[in-house]
């Protein structure tokens, strides 16, 4: 009998000025889908979009015509509400329907706006209390390892989330267990509900923090696609010990009026929308 061929997955994109790309498609459609709603969670979906371009096109172990493929690597988005680059960034990389983010944040719609398993397997686990979302990846990181499978396991946490004790839990934990096969990135754009992090619970230095609990650690400037794709390669490559990449994103990354403004939950008015697109557009070069 014929020896069955291991899966591949999907080719993986490594040029930068590509994942460039990707990600100026990913902001756009950030603000087309927040759009409609006048507001929602614009700021964070800018900042974050060169890592989520870096992670589904560069580094995840997918195949979209395949989503429940058994060997596939995990994301777990701990902060779930952040759905409008998560979504756009699931449909650019074809593991859900683009049409269908037209129903975004609609009532009935799967497309909540805290990511849950309504949507199906491509979401990994339902997230939507903050603090959580580590402590299930240690779980699929554990089973992964017992099971002997390829599979890797990526969790982002927003800085804000570092106030939940039970994120300090989870990482004595998986420290103390060495699973190399968990990677976790912290969103670090310094806002949270109340505004600037510092003003609630300061949480400098963050990386040291995760060295002391047998972690490796760097920092990364999410905006530095090549950074990012060398942090990850290293990350894969850490033996005995889990990674945590503290990655630094800007909010409103991309709209020059945008960045840098603090708004957990921006007010995205028709003409708040249509310069914010028109900045996007600039951006890219396009007429």
């Amino acid at each position: 009998m014929t020896a069955r061929p291991e899966r591949q997955p999907a080719p993986r994109i490594l040029d930068a000025a590509a994942l460039a790309a990707v990600a100026a498609r990913l902001r756009r459609r950030v603000v087309e889908l927040v759009a409609p709603t006048g507001q929602g969670y614009v700021q964070q979906g800018l900042g974050a979009a060169d890592l989520f371009a870096v992670l589904y096109f560069a580094e995840l172990r997918l195949d979209p015509s395949d989503p429940d493929w058994a060997d596939r690597d995990r994301l777990l988005l701990s902060t779930a509400h952040n759905t409008a680059i998560f979504y756009a960034t699931l449909a650019e990389r074809g593991l859900v329907d683009t049409a269908e983010l037209a129903n975004y944040c609609r009532d009935g719609s799967p497309f909540e706006v805290n990511a849950s398993e309504r949507l199906g397997t491509v979401i990994e686990a339902t997230c939507g209390s903050l603090g959580q979302g580590l402590s299930v990846a240690i779980g699929m990181a554990l089973s992964a390892r017992r099971r002997g499978a390829a599979s890797r396991i990526y969790v982002i946490l927003g800085d804000g989330e570092l106030q939940e004790g039970q994120v300090w839990e989870a990482a004595l934990l998986a420290g103390s267990l060495g699973l190399d096969n968990l990677c976790l990135l912290i969103d670090d754009n310094r806002m949270q509900v109340e505004g600037h992090v510092d003003t609630v619970v300061k949480l400098e230095p963050i990386a040291q923090k995760w060295a002391a609990f047998g972690w490796a650690q760097e920092n990364v400037d999410g905006h530095d696609i090549p950074a990012l794709l060398v942090a990850l390669e290293r990350a894969r490559a850490a033996s005995g010990q889990p990674t945590c990449l503290v990655v630094r994103t800007l909010p409103g990354k991309g709209v020059s009026a945008l960045e840098g403004i603090l708004a957990h939950n921006l007010k995205l008015p028709p003409d708040v929308a249509a310069m914010a697109l028109a900045s996007l557009a600039q951006s890219e070069g396009e007429p």
